[in-house]
């Protein structure tokens, strides 16, 4: 009996797209959720779990994302330094300080937390303002992060 064969994508079998992504005016979490999927190839039904199947992200304008509720002052980001103790700071003073580190760390922490996880964070491209130095690739514009989209559906 002659079942239908799973597909499976093979290491460089798939040509990467890439797209564009203007964070002004999204919310975080929401935001992250659709890059990280695109990252991770679930967009396509060429999705492989153990393959690199997604497309590179380029964010502008990463500094004018919104947090919901009272995140902006009551959310923390901590990290270890080396000495002791941990350093602190809020959403709001890391907006300001470095406002591509919220997404991306909001990002890698929807990916696999493996080798492959860090190769598809690699893909990923986040710049304040609207200039990139990308447009030799010419992404294509997507409008994600909102709620009860599809991830690329029309």
């Amino acid at each position: 009996m002659a079942g239908t064969k799973t597909y499976m994508a093979k290491p460089g079998e798939l040509k990467q797209a890439w797209f564009l992504v203007d964070a002004d005016d999204k919310v975080v979490g929401r935001l992250a959720r659709d890059i990280a999927m695109i990252l991770m190839g679930k967009h396509r039904p060429t999705y492989t779990p153990h393959v690199d199947t997604g497309d590179f992200v380029v964010v502008i304008n990463c500094e004018k994302v919104k947090f919901s509720g009272r995140k902006l002052d009551q959310k923390r980001y901590t990290w270890y330094t080396g000495y002791t103790g941990l350093r602190s700071e809020t959403a709001g003073e890391r907006l300001e300080r470095r406002p591509e580190l919220i997404l991306q760390e909001a990002v890698r922490r929807m990916l696999p937390k493996n080798k492959l996880g860090r190769k598809m964070l690699s893909k990923l491209k986040i710049y304040s303002g609207t200039d990139h130095p990308h447009q030799a690739q010419e992404p294509k514009v997507l409008d994600l992060g909102k709620r009860g989209a599809s991830l690329l559906g029309a």
